[in-house]
């Protein structure tokens, strides 16, 4: 009996506007799972014919750096996907703007860029989809916050959540939350880094290898983020669990507890959150120069 080969999920084209990690995140979680075929990715980047060539070896995608041939892509791609860095976008969109037709989606993955810059820089009211993913789109374990223009239709929508379900979770929020979701799964993998750095550290003071003390740390953290997922159940709920009273468990809640661990993180997240915005405005005020 032959096997039936399996459809991709989309039959569009996508231009990938920069060819750095988090395109490459996104490229990888759309092949893998089947969401869109390679033959209808293309990543165009400034210079870089050998980044494009690896892009090419690797996941048998379209690619190019000739600026005729970028502009034919741009023209006719029903999905463009902004992968620039920050200093180069003011130039690309100015140069992208006159090439677009009305029914072209623009998804940007450019932190602290707002749609209403992002359109005065194209010099037209584009579909835009504005993305925050994290560093754990390149595994599919991203979570990503999306938010959209009044120009992108459902047709729109779908597609785009289409996109980023291949590389994580998504989420859909109004465009001034997204510093907030910025500061909490944006930027969220380091503190959970951090603090495996800490555990880690203390395996090994503790006369621990180092060898043993990130294997254990690094597989108590998948079990308890992978016991709040199976479970369902509240943080709160399982850490109460597994909290004797005056045991040594409840001791270490202690110790963080005096440190006000707690209220700390969420003075990170904020002060993310904040920076964020920050970045946003200096961002947006040096584009339109």
């Amino acid at each position: 009996m032959c096997q039936q080969q399996s459809i991709p999920l989309l039959n569009h084209e996508i231009v990938f506007y920069g060819a750095g990690s988090m395109a490459e995140a996104i490229v990888r979680g759309l092949i893998n799972r089947n969401v869109v075929s390679s033959q209808n990715i293309i990543m165009l980047n400034r210079s870089s014919n050998e980044r494009l060539a690896e892009l090419r070896a690797r996941y048998g995608i379209q690619g190019s750096n000739d600026p005729e041939q970028k502009n034919g892509y741009l023209r006719s791609a029903p999905v463009i996907v902004l992968a620039m860095k920050p200093k180069d976008t003011a130039e690309a969109l100015r140069h992208l703007g006159p090439l677009l037709s009305p029914g072209q989606l623009v998804i940007s993955v450019i932190a602290g860029m707002s749609i209403r810059t992002m359109q005065g820089l194209l010099g037209t009211p584009q579909p835009v989809v504005r993305s925050m993913p994290n560093t754990s789109s390149s595994i599919g374990l991203g979570a990503t916050g999306l938010a959209f223009s009044k120009e992108v239709d459902e047709d729109s929508r779908r597609l785009a959540l289409n996109i980023f379900d291949a590389v994580g979770i998504t989420t859909v929020i109004d465009e001034e939350r997204m510093e907030t979701l910025t500061g909490i799964s944006g930027s969220g993998p380091a503190y959970i880094y951090y603090m495996m750095e800490a555990m880690i550290a203390a395996g090994i003071r503790g006369g621990l290898s180092s060898e043993q003390s990130a294997e254990l740390t690094v597989q108590t953290v998948l079990g308890a983020a992978r016991m709040v997922q199976q479970t369902g159940e509240e943080p709160a709920a399982l850490r109460k669990k597994v909290t004797s009273p005056n045991g040594s468990t409840q001791a270490a809640l202690e110790e963080l507890e005096r440190g006000d661990f707690f209220e700390t993180v969420i003075a990170a997240v904020n002060r993310c959150a904040e920076r964020s915005r920050e970045m946003g405005t200096a961002l947006e005020k040096e584009l339109q120069q």
